[in-house]
């Protein structure tokens, strides 16, 4: 965290300071200066960091605050004060003051960046980017922060820090010197992503895909898309909206803006269009065609950057033609902020994946047994389009083996897209399928009905069944896809399937 005295820290989250009298370099207790790390969990405090004593679901974190200022917290921020020497400030409430702060770091960065300028002396403000979806948004953040990283300090958060608690964590890390901010926005319910944006004010919202990932939680499609909307409903004029033209709930929030609308996709009208695209084992290939004049006229188009063309030919080495998509954005919100086209697409380009567990390709495993370990999560679509990619991928001669535990989250969905994927799994003509747990059943009964013969279709109640399974079934050959809602035990049972032992 950027360096603040404990008054300004009190200050910005509303709350009242008790102790830090024991500093003896200061004149006043409020006027200690801190600029440790920020956490919420005290086995990762270091001396120096702020520690949010915040209430969870499973326990309390005022329980861990001796943990936290024996391992050095400089300062304890909680809802009810507490018994320990650290200076602590408290507050009405902690998540709460946990926003408050971030937006007051991400403030002052942007106020204090605004007149910067680059080597070449162009505007260099901190620039922020806010992504939502469905699905890809920790692939599309992690595209992104590759290849903004080489034009200047960037924060992006690890893994899916994207809630109410990781994406302000995230914001924290800026720093004076941070060009760029990348946050990811989850949520789990209308006003989350409204909350998220409030406190960082993107000057870029990309809204990827409205499906049924947490629609359980959410309560209907339609409510998914109200609660995605949030991203660009609250965003200025100033900013742009980047929305997927190809989903039609997201082409449909360009009415919700006022923001300047770019869109993205493979449709015709796509201001930044993506044809060509084809998958294989070595990875994703597309074409990326920019408008003539970028919609933000005003700045250098990519052919002034780099003398190019106002169209690149983009290879991933990673799995799956959906992200072609998540690429796409990534390249667009980087080409909007002065980084060409083509010097986007060779970043992304050096990516061995997406993320850990996402599209994963291993092949370590049993001899001449391919895996690819998407296990991280699993929603009706991104289970389609992992199920779309292994019919694609597999080669003369071998077998496709789908692995597939619970979509989680789908709420009275949940039946019905069990189903629905089981009845896709035959269709793409996939040559085994292993269904995993009780929850997960709807896709091997489906399977079943849509034309499955004896044994094409296995139903194992649990992980340890579906490796002595697939220990007996799996042979030269096999291309096999485990694929999961948060299954630790299926992401294990991939990455050993693939041969990884860390």
């Amino acid at each position: 965290m950027i360096a603040l005295t404990l008054a300004e820290i009190a200050t910005a989250v509303d709350g009242e300071l008790i102790g830090g009298a024991q500093a003896t370099d200061v004149a006043e207790p409020g006027d200690l200066v801190i600029e440790g790390s920020v956490e919420t969990d005290s086995r990762l405090v270091r001396p120096g960091s702020v520690f949010f004593a915040l209430p969870g679901e499973v326990t309390d974190g005022r329980r861990f605050v001796a943990a936290a200022v024996e391992a050095g917290a400089a300062l304890v921020i909680t809802p009810e004060r507490v018994e320990t020497a650290a200076p602590q400030i408290v507050v009405a409430d902690g998540y709460e003051a946990l926003a408050a702060l971030a937006h007051e770091v991400v403030t002052r960065v942007r106020m204090s960046s605004a007149d910067r300028v680059d080597s070449d002396g162009r505007p260099a403000p901190l620039r922020v980017v806010g992504i939502t979806g469905s699905n890809g948004k920790t692939s599309t953040k992690n595209m992104l922060r590759t290849i903004l990283e080489q034009h200047g300090e960037t924060v992006a958060p690890q893994g899916s820090f994207n809630n109410h608690v990781g994406a302000p964590i995230s914001m924290l890390r800026v720093t004076y010197d941070t060009r760029y901010l990348v946050v990811e926005m989850g949520a789990s319910g209308v006003g989350h992503i409204a909350k998220l944006v409030s406190i960082a004010e993107p000057d870029v919202g990309v809204v990827l895909k409205v499906g049924l990932a947490h629609a359980g939680e959410f309560g209907g499609i339609e409510a998914t898309q109200r609660a995605k909307s949030e991203m660009v409903t609250d965003l200025p004029a100033s900013a742009t909206a980047l929305l997927n033209v190809d989903d039609d709930r997201v082409a449909s929030m360009r009415d919700l803006t006022a923001a300047q609308v770019v869109g993205f996709g493979t449709s015709a009208d796509a201001d930044y269009r993506i044809t060509g695209i084809e998958t294989d084992r070595s990875g994703t290939r597309f074409t990326l065609t920019a408008p003539p004049v970028r919609p933000e006229g005003d700045r250098p188009t990519d052919a002034t950057l780099s003398g190019g063309a106002d169209h690149v030919d983009v290879r991933l080495a990673i799995l799956g033609e959906h992200h072609a998509m998540n690429a796409s954005a990534a390249l667009t919100v980087a080409h909007l902020w002065g980084v060409p086209l083509a010097t986007g697409a060779e970043a992304l380009a050096s990516m061995t994946r997406a993320e850990r567990w996402r599209m994963e390709l291993l092949q370590g495993g049993p001899e001449g047994v391919t895996v690819i370990n998407d296990a991280y999560n699993a929603s009706p679509d991104s289970t389609a389009a992992a199920l779309r990619t292994l019919a694609q991928i597999v080669r003369p001669g071998e077998r496709t083996v789908a692995v597939l535990g619970e979509m989680a989250e789908l709420g009275e969905f949940s039946v019905e897209e069990h189903d629905r994927i089981g009845r896709l799994v035959v269709r793409l003509g996939i040559g085994q399928l292993v269904v995993v747990g009780r929850a997960a059943m709807p896709i091997h009964q489906a399977a079943t009905l849509e034309g499955s013969w004896d044994g094409e279709s296995v139903f194992i109640e649990d992980v340890d069944g579906a490796v002595h399974q697939l220990q007996d079934m799996l042979r030269p050959g096999d291309v096999v896809l485990v694929k999961s809602s948060k299954s630790a035990e299926l992401r294990f049972l991939g990455d050993r399937l693939g041969g990884v032992t860390e």
